[in-house]
């Protein structure tokens, strides 16, 4: 009687399951070169420099200052208060999948990505409502409405991604890492529901503006395109660098624990 016996059939799904994780865990290493080459490449940081001057062109010379029937000069903060909000959407973006990815592989450059981009996310939330305050003293004649779906939801991001920093910080490298992976993918929910607020909630003053052909603020598109790709840029060059220090920052402890020994 010929066929297979159970144990025979365990191990080939054995070897299957293992073959299928060597293969995952190859292409989690190709990318984790890749990225690391990109963040770490001339090209990133002459693209934050170009696009970045081009923005500049473009938001002072060509740009109109008149929004929602307002001349003012601060009406040109838009162009930088949205791309840094969707800039900062993207770096804790990332920082959710460096986390998920570090509680799978305990990788330490998925853990590196997490903090980084966390730190990235949240200089660039920060910078957020800074703009859009100084933005809505002009149009709303209000520096907070805390009537605002929109910003009551992105300042509670803003606070979760520094409970984020504080966990980083406080907690030892060991645990600490896993603690704020955690942490990481947990809190991101903040995130979209921020930016999806203006669709399940009435918003005061935030208008919907993608998919929203009725919009009243007046956004030149090539202007605004490019000042996200610089913005974009930026986080990349600034991505890479605070990586690099990661690493050095672990160089260091590891020639202090050497030398204990």
């Amino acid at each position: 009687m010929n066929g297979n016996s159970p144990t025979d059939d365990g191990d080939a799904r054995t070897q299957g399951s293992r073959g299928s994780n060597v293969r995952f865990a190859r292409i989690i290493g190709t990318v984790t070169g890749i990225l690391h080459r990109v963040t770490g490449s001339r090209f990133v940081a002459w693209g934050a420099f170009g696009f970045g001057l081009l923005s500049m062109v473009l938001v002072f010379g060509f740009a109109s200052d008149t929004m929602y029937g307002i001349e003012h000069g601060a009406n040109l903060l838009a162009y930088w208060h949205i791309s840094l909000a969707w800039v900062a959407a993207a770096a804790l973006g990332s920082t959710f999948v460096g986390s998920a990815l570090y509680l799978r592989y305990r990788g330490p450059f998925w853990s590196r990505l997490a903090h980084s981009s966390g730190e990235l996310g949240f200089l660039f939330a920060t910078l957020t409502l800074l703009l859009g305050s100084a933005w809505g003293r002009v149009i709303w004649n209000s520096w907070w409405e805390w009537t605002d779906v929109r910003l009551v939801t992105f300042l509670i991001v803003w606070f979760i991604y520094a409970g984020y920093l504080v966990v980083y910080s406080a907690t030892d490298a060991q645990s600490g890492d896993r603690y704020a992976a955690v942490y990481g993918v947990v809190g991101f929910v903040t995130v979209p529901l921020s930016y999806a607020s203006t669709r399940l909630w009435t918003p005061t003053f935030h208008e919907t503006t993608i998919g929203n052909s009725g919009v009243s603020a007046n956004i030149d598109p090539l202007t605004l395109v490019v000042t996200l790709v610089a913005a974009t840029f930026l986080y990349l060059y600034l991505l890479g660098i605070r990586i690099r220090i990661h690493e050095l920052e672990q160089d260091v402890r590891r020639a202090r624990h050497s030398r204990r020994r």
